[in-house]
């Protein structure tokens, strides 16, 4: 049933498409949310409520959100908390969890992600990522900041994995926090179709665009898509005069080559309408969460850039006359 609240505020805010839907007694969309990250401060301009969506179509072999990419919630494992009291082998309804020799074993293939070891597991060293929202209770969240929004400039950013794999929910959660007057931020990695950009265009004040590689084969072998689609619809939102942040993660041996560098810095420079470029330097934070997840890191040992190799990949996108910063 859909709550009072939930009902005025579908009325009142709902894009024409959605509205007409739920008039005919449909339930609102619901989207899979891993994380609501109130006061963050790099996501976007301001003091900011970050919602972070599940599913992403890419699979960036340096993602540093690897509990982002499924669409499904998932079981994580942080298994230097497990103290073996066994209340996950006792509580588990469907024998994925069992004990050997003093050693928990969790069988993936059985599990269910019924959250019933979770909830058992006092230390937490189990825990379920990814939960289901409806737009009243994220948008009721992002109010309780308002104040915080005023004073900074901030706002709501949307972010993932990729927010558009839950169009249906993105777009009358930026409807209506556009009608209450919120800045709204959409980051992004560009891979969808630009009729799905097009239905939410006049509700994202700024885009934070990821651009990962300009070669459409290396982008496929590390994203595991083409990269044409992406480029294109950068070159739509910047000729449609969108605020566009350009996002540019810096992986040493994959994209941080001179020939990448100035196939990146012609083409955005080339846009003409892009506020500013960010450059990302790798860090190392997700090797333990691909373990946690039961997934294989590609990407095993890769050290970070060095602050000196950042300022020399920015200098040379300087050249093509852009604002570049590292960070973002």
């Amino acid at each position: 049933m859909v709550s009072p609240y939930l009902s005025s505020a579908l009325t009142d805010y709902a894009p024409p498409g959605i509205k007409a839907e739920l008039a005919t007694g449909n339930q609102p969309p619901q989207a899979v949310i891993f994380d609501i990250r109130r006061f963050s401060i790099h996501d976007g301009p301001g003091i900011r409520t970050a919602v972070f969506f599940k599913g992403c179509p890419l699979r960036c072999q340096w993602c540093h959100n690897p509990e982002s990419q499924s669409s499904q919630p998932e079981l994580i494992l942080r298994l230097n908390r497990c103290i073996h009291c066994e209340a996950c082998v006792q509580s588990c309804p469907n024998g994925a969890v069992t004990s050997s020799d003093g050693e928990i074993l969790t069988d993936r293939e059985k599990c269910r992600v019924c959250g019933a070891c979770a909830d058992a597991c006092f230390p937490e060293g189990r825990q379920i990522v990814g939960q289901v929202y409806l737009p009243s209770q994220v948008i009721e969240i992002v109010e309780r900041d308002r104040v915080f929004f005023e004073q900074s400039g901030g706002g709501l950013t949307l972010t993932g994995g990729e927010p558009m794999m839950q169009l249906p929910f993105i777009r009358l959660l930026l409807h209506d926090a556009r009608q209450r007057g919120l800045h709204t931020v959409m980051e992004t990695c560009g891979y969808a179709s630009w009729q799905a950009f097009a239905s939410i265009l006049e509700e994202v004040d700024l885009f934070l665009y990821d651009l990962k590689l300009m070669d459409d084969i290396k982008h496929r072998q590390f994203t595991g898509v083409s990269n044409q689609r992406i480029l294109e619809n950068l070159k739509q939102l910047t000729a449609r005069g969108k605020m566009v942040i350009v996002r540019l993660p810096i992986i040493p041996g994959v994209n941080d080559d001179a020939e990448n560098l100035a196939a990146a810095g012609s083409f955005i420079a080339g846009l003409g309408q892009v506020q500013r470029v960010d450059l990302l330097p790798y860090h190392r934070i997700a090797e333990t969460k691909y373990q946690n997840l039961g997934k294989e890191y590609l990407l095993r040992g890769l050290k970070s850039p060095e602050p000196k190799a950042m300022e020399m990949i920015a200098s040379q996108l300087r050249e093509f006359g852009l604002d570049v910063s590292i960070g973002g």
